[in-house]
């Protein structure tokens, strides 16, 4: 099954990059899971980066901006999530949101126990808690980029993530109670998420919700359960490197505010950038030149 071409919702500009810079396909395994990563390897690189994608991502729908991270000089990682593009797991109705911590660390490792360049970590959409507990927990990330912070134990976050926002505040023990009977029965992840406001463009946001192999899963409700009740390292505590948001400033889904909330209280240098005209899937100008401007800049510090 091929890849939606999601390059071409970019300025012609950023359409180039994914071209010249198309992935390459490895595996990873991961216990039984077969972890499919997209590269763009660049030996002469300073810095590599890997781009965790959200709910409704994988490689494929992240790629038209790891190419513009690869245009800017980076070498480029990009790994499938478990339920998500095209990783193989053995069985689909028992992958949790801790899960997806866990595989990301144990990544983290191997890739800096065979290449000990920097390694920054770009977070998009809930990739961006992602990137920050694995920072943490791990010591061996050199910075994180985040699109988005959105803290499941924040009940304005929750709402800002459900599709209903009655949810944000029962969501964690609603779920829990549905999940003690119904753990791995999957529904459509767009049954819980706002995927309608994936972007400012609807044909887009339309076109991500029915990816089979992105916005289109079905996910286990055991894996929503643990992501609204997940307990990240608060910021308060927060041991790990600096944090640099990139938050769309139209963003629909999820205001900035509320990832800028979080980010004021992380102990450690932050920045925010705002991505001007964007919406929570970045495709529009200024914003995009802004985004890459911003990778240049974060480039030439190493």
């Amino acid at each position: 099954m091929k890849n939606v071409d999601y390059a071409r919702f970019l300025p012609a500009e950023y359409r180039r990059s994914a071209t010249v810079h198309p992935p390459e396909s490895t595996y990873w395994t991961w216990r039984e899971t077969t972890v499919h990563v997209a590269r763009a390897v660049r030996p002469e690189s300073k810095v590599r980066v890997m781009a965790l994608h959200g709910a409704g991502g994988y490689s494929g729908l992240l790629w038209p901006y790891a190419a513009i991270a690869a245009r800017e000089g980076f070498e480029l990682l990009c790994p499938d999530l478990p339920l998500y593009g095209d990783t193989v797991v053995p069985d689909p109705s028992a992958v949790r949101y801790g899960d997806w911590i866990d595989l990301l660390c144990d990544l983290v490792v191997a890739e800096k126990a065979i290449d000990d360049r920097p390694l920054i970590l770009f977070g998009a959409s809930m990739g961006g808690m992602l990137a920050y507990e694995v920072a943490h927990r791990t010591k061996l990330v050199d910075r994180v980029i985040a699109t988005c912070l959105l803290d499941p134990a924040d009940p304005i976050a929750r709402r800002a993530a459900a599709r209903f926002e009655i949810l944000g505040g029962p969501a964690p023990q609603l779920l829990r109670a549905v999940s003690s009977v119904a753990g791995r029965v999957r529904v459509p992840v767009r049954w819980m998420a706002d995927m309608a406001n994936m972007s400012l463009n609807l044909e887009l946001s339309n076109l991500c919700a029915g990816d089979p192999k992105g916005g289109g899963v079905r996910v286990p409700v055991g894996f929503l359960a643990d992501f609204f009740g997940y307990a990240h390292t608060r910021p308060e505590k927060y041991d790990g490197p600096s944090v640099l948001l990139t938050h769309p400033a139209e963003d629909r889904w999820t205001p900035p505010q509320v990832s800028i909330r979080f980010l004021q209280r992380i102990r450690a240098d932050t920045e925010v950038v705002m991505l001007d005209g964007c919406g929570h899937l970045p495709v529009e100008e200024p914003g995009l030149t802004q985004l890459a401007e911003t990778l240049r800049s974060v480039l030439k510090s190493y």
